[in-house]
């Protein structure tokens, strides 16, 4: 049951990603004359396209910590019914939303759907500390994760075909909204918040999971956040500086990389959409590969969890900083090499599942929702700085110099937050994972030791002085 699970998050985060992605291929076509017949949105400039685009991230970073401290208390199951069914309403109804309210409309859509899928990430994230075993944690959770490459992969080869067949740019939206809705009926059936909970699964699979996946084995019942160990805890904040950094450097090379290449290399990849999907496609590969490597090397026993976490972290964040140097000074008109380079530095990027993503389950189980929330939540603010920053440091879009400033930015970024996660990061699950035992429970058990003492001198006829 729990690889049922696994695969059900796995669509999830596909069909949530292909949701994200869609209006970056669907919006070139509403604004083309060749739309079949459809509404044709050629009063978009490029400022109001770009205020679309990004329109999803002010929902997305509202609802992060607050979805994280919910599923934690009360079980990530229904969060992410409702983060998918919204979004999956919302697509369906984008189109009619934009032929009768314009731009303004569509940004409405994309502000509801990110706000709702604000809820997805931390509510999984508590899901799988739940349901997942130490010794499957690697694959697993890259599984599930590597999703969102996928999504991003189907929706770049097919949003293009969706829009350029007689149904036009709405079917783009409809495919998206009917798979969210799909998924949500099959969530709804089989996913379940815990092991415990779930109708599904066996007696013997359920003691297994309990007894390795370091969470509550009593389901949830309403554990207290203990905000004060959390934010106090060096390796949370190497992990909240992981993701941070992450979301810098990962959104600029994916944002504005594409600007760079046509700008100063003279490379337009967007003309391709197999060269747009090659780097996303790398990195899904890639990801499995390191979950199975980093799996064996714990498994059997050569090397410990929290070496393994930070040799692939390293990767993930090390690799692309040295890839990006090199694509900072490479020649004009180089397609090839670039492309190679853009590859190389997603695909490494891939490790970073199996490096900070797992982290939070490592350090607590029981509160791994939460704190999957902040460091998402705060990650998603530098998802938006990325491309504030070109535009704060760029003067002249056909300067390699201007641009260089921007990468040593980046790999600045991924060194120093790289570095702080190598010195301070652990895998022990910490103290405060379970709830203290309240006082008058102490008083209980206290007692309760006391009269079964009395009980074994009476029976062996010994006084209790």
């Amino acid at each position: 049951m729990r690889h049922v699970m696994a695969c059900l998050m796995f669509l999830g985060t596909t069909v949530s990603y292909a949701t994200r992605v869609s209006m970056s291929v669907g919006i070139v076509a509403m604004t083309s004359n060749n739309s079949y017949g459809h509404p044709v949105f050629s009063h978009w400039t490029r400022s109001i396209q770009d205020t679309i685009l990004s329109s999803f991230f002010w929902g997305y970073i509202v609802l992060q910590i607050p979805a994280g401290y919910i599923a934690g208390r009360f079980g990530g199951k229904y969060l992410m019914l409702i983060s998918m069914a919204t979004t999956g309403v919302v697509n369906l109804l984008l189109p009619i939303a934009a032929i009768k309210g314009d731009y303004i409309a569509v940004c409405a859509c994309r502000i509801v759907m990110g706000l709702v899928q604000g809820l997805l990430y931390p509510s999984l994230h508590g899901v799988l500390g739940h349901w997942v075993p130490v010794t499957e944690r690697s694959r697993l959770g890259t599984f599930v994760y590597a999703g969102a490459q996928l999504g991003t992969i189907v929706e770049l080869l097919t949003s293009g075909v969706l829009a350029a067949s007689p149904w036009g740019w709405p079917s783009v939206f409809y495919v998206a909204g009917i798979s969210c809705i799909v998924w949500s009926v099959l969530w709804l059936i089989f996913g379940d918040s815990t092991p415990d909970s779930s109708r599904w699964i066996s007696k013997e699979e359920r003691n297994y999971i309990e007894t390795n996946a370091g969470s509550n084995k009593i389901g949830h019942e309403k554990i207290p956040t203990p905000w004060k160990s959390i934010l106090t805890c060096l390796p949370f904040w190497a992990i909240l500086l992981a993701h941070s950094g992450q979301n810098l450097g990962f959104w600029t090379l994916l944002t504005e990389l594409p600007s760079y290449m046509k700008n100063v290399l003279n490379v337009d990849i967007k003309e391709n959409g197999q060269l747009s999907a090659l780097p996303y496609i790398a990195m899904y590969i890639l990801s499995f590969f390191f979950s199975w490597l980093a799996d064996f090397l714990v498994n059997r026993k050569i090397v410990r969890l929290v070496t393994s976490r930070r040799i692939f972290n390293t990767i993930a964040q090390w690799g692309p900083a040295v890839a990006l140097l090199g694509l900072s000074y490479l020649p004009a008109g180089n397609l090839s090499l670039a492309v190679i380079i853009l590859t190389i530095t997603c695909g490494l990027n891939g490790a970073h599942y199996v490096g900070f993503m797992l982290s939070h389950i490592d350090l607590s189980p029981n509160h791994a929702s939460t704190m999957m929330g902040f460091t998402n939540g705060i990650g998603a603010i530098f998802s938006i700085l990325a491309p504030l920053t070109v535009s704060f440091v760029v003067e002249d879009e056909t300067s390699a110099a201007d641009w260089r400033k921007v990468f040593f930015i980046s790999v600045a970024f991924y060194f120093l937050v790289n570095l702080f996660y190598l010195l301070f990061i652990s895998a022990d699950v910490q103290p405060w994972n379970e709830p203290k035992p309240s006082k008058a429970l102490e008083d209980g058990v206290k007692k309760s030791d006391e009269k079964k003492a009395d009980k074994k001198l009476r029976n062996t006829g010994e006084h209790k002085f």
